[in-house]
């Protein structure tokens, strides 16, 4: 099941049901069961995706415009990123709703890959795992340049993430007590546009 604020980003900022909504990276489609559970008509897509999720990337999909798109820390590895992006403004309505939760590597750091480490119980070097997602993920920076040709974004909503990734349950509080006492990053982003005439 997706974090509980997932689904309350999620449901706060995509138009009501029964809007037609396209998830992009669906993993196992839990986060699309959740949205169509609430009356949304969704189209789950990911490269690696089981029925019901289709086992396909973005730029391979061919579908009517939808009202609103949502991608969970999926974008970061999109490829190609450019035509990606601008066929994600052609599969949403002008005026319809892009929907990001992201991670922004630019503001991983060494306090946040050694705290992550600790929390996950495995071995490694802070300096080596900042280095090695850097190198193999798009920065927000570079996402929101691809996706602000086509849509108009609002300013990043930053918060936790890394209790989310891969960790035991019951470590966002202690992520956000750290965040707020300046001892981690805010790695976490959440955007949403409007796609542009």
């Amino acid at each position: 099941m997706p974090a509980l604020d997932v689904i309350a980003f999620a449901r706060a900022v995509l138009p009501p049901p029964p809007a037609r909504v396209l998830e992009v990276g669906a993993g196992d489609g839990e986060l699309a069961a959740a949205l169509a559970a609430a009356g949304h008509d969704v189209v789950a897509i990911d490269p690696e995706g089981e029925p019901p999720v289709r086992p396909l990337r973005l730029h391979e999909l061919e579908e009517q415009p939808f009202d609103a798109a949502i991608a969970v820390v999926s974008l970061h590895h999109v490829e190609p990123l450019d035509e990606s992006a601008r066929r994600l403004a052609e599969l949403v309505r002008p005026g319809g709703t892009l929907a990001v939760d992201e991670v922004d590597f630019d503001r991983f750091d060494e306090r946040a890959a050694a705290w992550w480490l600790e929390q996950s119980g495995r071995d490694g070097e802070p300096a080596e795992m900042v280095s090695g997602v850097r190198d193999h993920m798009h920065a927000l920076a570079t996402l929101r340049e691809a996706l602000g040709e086509w849509f108009a974004l609002g300013e990043p909503v930053r918060g936790p993430y890394l209790y989310r990734w891969n960790l035991p349950p019951g470590l966002r509080e202690p992520e956000e007590r750290l965040i707020a006492a300046g001892e981690l990053p805010a790695v976490g982003a959440r955007l949403v546009g409007i796609r542009r005439p």
